[in-house]
């Protein structure tokens, strides 16, 4: 098992997988240790889905696309426009073809729902990348909107996609990217 420092720099973003099924029981492993993660009031306030089908990960993947695509053209300055070209390329699947897609999310009316599921996130990935998996949260897939889509999802419409996250056997992991030493902005003693 690797050290905490081993784990944090194994850990990567990883866009290229096998095409090797991530069985379902450790995917609901690594579910359950992601639950231990640290939530405000203990209000453990994350819903978990795990979608295996390929082609319906490809229909969510569209959705998502022709939603931002929308989002681009009445805002065209908006931050997301940069991913434009990439989005109108028809073979463009947000989630990179991964084997497997876990999506977090919580009902919006909770104050701390994106921080307790990206805190629930972290230890999901962390967990993943301890046994050799690899993860990569895809924000540009949580934009699903068609209602028949979040029905079948399990989302209701007081609930928002927070992270989806895409989970398999890494085809290789990249190295990591060269960090900026942290700001402390002050100490008081």
């Amino acid at each position: 098992m690797a050290t905490y420092e081993e784990l944090l720099k194994i850990r990567r973003s990883v866009r290229d997988y096998t095409d090797q099924d991530v069985p379902l029981e450790l995917i609901k492993t690594l579910i359950t240790e992601s639950t231990f993660a640290p939530n405000g009031s203990n209000e453990q306030p994350w819903q978990f889905i795990i979608v295996r089908d390929k082609a319906y990960m490809k229909r969510i993947s569209d959705e998502s696309k022709k939603n931002i695509l929308e989002k681009i053209k009445s805002d065209p300055q908006s931050p997301i426009a940069r991913y434009e070209t990439m989005l109108r390329m028809e073979s463009f699947n947000v989630f990179y073809n991964a084997p497997c897609l876990v999506i977090i999310a919580g009902p919006k009316e909770k104050n701390n729902i994106r921080a307790d599921c990206a805190l629930a996130a972290s230890y999901f990935m962390l967990g993943a990348a301890a046994r050799g998996l690899g993860t990569c949260w895809i924000n540009l897939g949580s934009y699903i909107l068609n209602t028949e889509m979040r029905a079948k999802l399990g989302l209701s419409d007081d609930i928002e996609v927070v992270a989806p996250i895409i989970l398999g056997y890494p085809k290789s992991i990249p190295s990591p990217p060269k960090r900026k030493p942290p700001q402390i902005v002050a100490v008081i003693e």
